[in-house]
C-alpha cells in the first residue's frame, strides 16, 4: 500500500526537520504511540521502525484514534479530562475538547463522523463530533469503569468493556442507548472485530481468557485460554488471526480464528498493553508499558524483529 502525504517530522536535533513533500510516495505508514508518563506521542516510521518525531501533549495521554481523513489524531488526556486534537501536519495539539471524568479508550466510527471516548469515573461513553469539535452527547453504561469502546465494522453497534465488571455492554448507535450486556470473564479489556463483523473478540484480564462473541446473536461462542492478564486485542486484516497481549507474561498470543485456539506465543517487552497492525498485516506493533518500548512483530515469522524505544509508560498504538 502506498501513501501520498505531506508531513513535517521534527527530529529534536537543533530544530532539524524532515519534510515529506506532496506527491512523494512512501511505502510505509506511521505508528503513533502515547506515552503516559512522558506526556508525549512518539511517531514511528513503519518503513524502518525508527522514531522520527515526538509530539508534546503534556498530561497523561492514553487512548487514541486517527480521523478527519488522516489529518487529525484524537487522544484522551486523563489529567485534564479532555480529548486532544492533534494536527498531524503541524505535529502539535490544535484543540482540547472537554469530556466526562477520567477519559481512557478512544474509538472512531467507520464513517469518521463520531469519535467516542470511554470515561471511567462517570461510567459513560462520550460521542464527539469531529466537525464541531464538541461532545454532542454521552451514553451511560451498566459496566463500571469502562475502558475501551469499539464500533462494529458496519457502525451499528458500539461494544464497551469495563474494568470492574464481567460483561461487555452493547450500545445501539442509532438509538443512542445500551441494549444488551454479554457476560464474559472478570475485567474485560481489549476488543477486536473481525473485518466482516461476524465476531468480536474480548480479552478478560483477570480471567486470562479471550471470549469470541457472535455479533448476530450477541452471545459467547468460544472461550479461549490466553496468558496471564490478557489485555489488548488486534485482528489481522485478513480476518484469520487474532492477537492478544498478556501483561504479566510479557507475551502476545496468536489465535487462529478457524478453530479459536492459540497457535503461537510470542515473547515481547514488559507489561504489553494495546497494539496495532499495519494495513497490509505484515507487522504488529505492541506497546510495552514497563519497558518503555514498542515490540515490532513480523506476523509471518511470528517473532519480534525490532524493539523501538519510546517514552515512559506507552499505552497503545494506532497506525496510519
Amino acid at each position: 500500500m502506498t501513501y501520498f502525504i505531506r508531513r513535517t517530522l521534527t527530529l529534536g536535533i537543533a530544530g532539524l526537520a524532515l519534510t515529506l513533500d506532496a506527491g512523494l510516495a512512501t511505502a510505509a505508514p506511521y505508528a503513533y504511540v502515547p506515552n503516559e508518563k512522558s506526556g508525549t506521542i512518539s511517531v514511528i516510521d513503519a518503513g524502518n521502525d525508527t522514531v522520527v518525531a515526538t509530539i508534546k501533549t503534556g498530561g497523561k495521554p492514553r487512548g487514541l484514534a486517527i480521523g478527519n481523513a488522516g489529518k487529525s489524531l484524537y487522544v484522551s488526556d486523563q489529567s485534564t479530562d479532555s480529548l486532544l486534537v492533534i494536527d498531524l501536519a503541524k505535529q502539535e495539539v490544535s484543540d482540547r475538547i472537554k469530556l466526562q471524568e477520567s477519559p481512557e479508550g478512544v474509538g472512531i466510527s467507520p464513517k469518521g463522523d463520531w469519535v467516542v471516548v470511554a470515561s471511567e469515573i462517570s461510567n459513560s461513553v462520550s460521542f464527539v463530533s469531529p466537525a464541531t469539535r464538541k461532545a454532542a452527547y454521552s451514553i451511560k453504561t451498566k459496566g463500571k469503569n469502562p475502558e475501551h469502546a469499539h464500533f462494529s465494522p458496519d457502525g451499528k453497534w458500539l461494544y464497551v468493556s469495563a474494568e470492574e465488571a464481567d460483561t461487555v455492554d452493547i450500545v445501539d448507535v442509532e438509538k443512542r442507548t445500551q441494549v444488551n450486556s454479554v457476560t464474559v470473564g472478570k475485567r474485560p479489556r481489549g476488543i477486536g472485530f473481525l473485518p466482516d463483523g461476524s465476531r468480536a473478540y474480548v480479552a478478560a484480564e483477570i480471567a486470562g481468557i479471550v471470549y469470541a462473541i457472535d455479533t448476530k446473536s450477541q452471545k459467547v461462542i468460544a472461550s479461549i485460554p490466553s496468558g496471564n492478564f490478557s489485555n489488548g486485542v488486534t485482528v489481522h486484516p485478513d480476518g484469520k488471526t487474532v492477537y492478544v497481549s498478556n501483561g504479566k507474561d510479557g507475551t502476545v498470543s496468536v489465535i487462529d480464528v478457524a478453530d479459536n485456539k492459540v497457535s503461537a506465543t510470542i515473547p515481547v517487552g514488559k507489561r504489553p498493553w494495546n497494539m496495532a497492525i499495519t494495513p497490509d498485516g505484515k507487522k504488529l506493533y505492541v506497546a510495552n508499558g514497563r519497558s518503555g518500548s514498542v515490540s515490532v512483530i513480523d506476523t509471518d515469522k511470528r517473532e519480534v524483529v525490532k524493539e523501538v524505544a519510546v517514552g515512559e509508560f506507552p499505552w497503545g498504538v494506532v497506525i496510519q
